[in-house]
């Protein structure tokens, strides 16, 4: 059994002002999406260039903070919001949507691609390997916040958190998101974009991974105190909402790989090598002729 360290919240306090770690996650989580969204924009062929980046990190987070919390209002929490309307934006105290945040950088992504003339799927596929790391930190933020944790267990890792008010002892769950839906999910996509492949495949796989990681995980998180009623006496709402993540994530790998709309940026050897092959195939038809 593990005690949780018990931090404080508040990460430093200046007079009034108080930085909470929660909200320091998410800056760590906007910084490493722009080291990594950097590093891509330097492939040759990339969606991007270095200096349309700064402004993607921009509009992406935006689409985080804003859809994110209208998600946890309406998905999760509404009865909260009407009682108290400026509890929206205390975003420092928590209460974050992963489901409201994605309609949320849909949306962003959308707006950006327009003003840019860039493709949607290809600014989509681009932005997909840069979300893992995010959803990682955030996780970690939720674990020192004491938020959404696991449910009873008898597991040796199982922990006892100082705020939970029955002293269970729990699964560690954001943790355990934190490893699924950050380390191994950047790793699945990173590993998986490195090869040309047809567009909206990157994002279609990143909507399968993380909806399978977020639908398993939530068997052993505790539901949320004012949803405690499961769906089928067994499914949670986070398990609900990630349904048609899943459904449509395998939807559109298979639509882009039967009757998508050609390859997405790649690397401009792969490119080459591949323009290169279907010359020679060219031409030894036309001999064959």
């Amino acid at each position: 059994m593990l005690t949780h360290p018990d931090i404080n919240p508040i990460a430093v306090a200046v007079g009034p002002i108080s930085v909470h770690w929660y909200g320091i996650m998410y800056l760590f989580a906007f910084a490493s999406a722009w080291a990594l969204a950097m590093h891509r924009a330097k492939r040759p062929n990339s969606a991007l260039n270095a200096k349309q980046v700064e402004d993607l990190i921009v509009y992406g987070a935006l689409g985080v903070v804003l859809g994110g919390r209208f998600g946890y209002v309406m998905f999760y929490n509404f009865g909260t919001w009407l009682e108290d309307p400026l509890w929206l934006l205390r975003v420092w105290e928590g209460g974050m949507s992963f489901h409201g945040g994605l309609l949320g950088v849909l949306v962003a992504m959308i707006i950006y691609s327009r003003k840019l003339g860039v493709k949607f799927p290809e600014m989509m596929d681009f932005t997909a390997v840069l979300v893992p790391a995010g959803l990682g930190f955030g996780r970690i933020g939720n674990f020192i916040g004491q938020e959404l944790w696991g449910r009873q267990t008898d597991v040796s890792w199982g922990m006892i958190f100082p705020r939970d008010p029955d002293a269970l002892v729990r699964h560690p769950s954001q943790l355990y998101q934190a490893f699924l839906e950050g380390l191994v999910l950047f790793v699945i996509l990173y590993w998986f974009s490195q090869k040309p492949r047809p567009r909206l495949a990157v994002s279609a796989l990143f909507l399968i991974c993380y909806g399978i990681f977020r639908f398993a995980v939530e068997f052993v998180r505790a539901p949320d105190a004012h949803i405690p009623e499961l769906i089928f006496g067994w499914m949670t709402r986070g398990q609900l909402l990630t349904i048609p993540l899943i459904i449509g994530g395998f939807g559109i790998f298979i639509w882009a790989y039967t009757k998508g709309f050609g390859v997405a940026a790649a690397p401009q050897t792969n490119l080459d090598e591949s323009e290169n092959t279907l010359k020679k195939h060219k031409k030894a038809k036309t001999k064959n002729k």
